[in-house]
């Protein structure tokens, strides 16, 4: 799926692979976030992705109003406020994708799929 916009000289048109380096680039910016993660169906294990992969963690879906529904599986470090990391990843998500692509997002689900302790 694709993110369009409209212009004066024609449409513009975000693969949702860019919203998802995007937004995988700021979450990991953010306060007690340790990284995405990669969850194996078949086994059930979580694997921290590297900083090239982030996107992985991430899934993106544009609904017909053109409005971003974002899904992101993280882990968290060790003695933080999970309510707090999410407020704080939710606003710098939202407010640095509505900047750099133009779309709106409608919702933002965070998985917190584990807990690392950080040296």
């Amino acid at each position: 799926m694709k993110g369009k916009l409209n212009s004066s000289l024609g449409d513009v048109y975000i693969d949702s692979s860019v919203i998802a380096k995007c937004a995988g680039t700021t979450a990991v910016e953010c306060f007690g976030i340790v990284g995405m993660a990669a969850v194996s169906m078949t086994d059930g294990i979580v694997k921290l992705l590297k900083r090239e992969s982030l996107a992985k963690g991430i899934h993106v879906a544009v609904d017909e109003n053109n409005e971003l529904t974002l899904n992101f599986h993280v882990i968290v470090a060790y003695g933080v406020s999970i309510s707090a990391v999410a407020d704080n990843l939710i606003s710098n998500v939202k407010y640095q994708v509505e900047e750099i692509t133009g779309l709106s997002v409608k919702k933002i689900n965070i998985y917190v799929e584990g807990v690392r302790v950080i040296d």
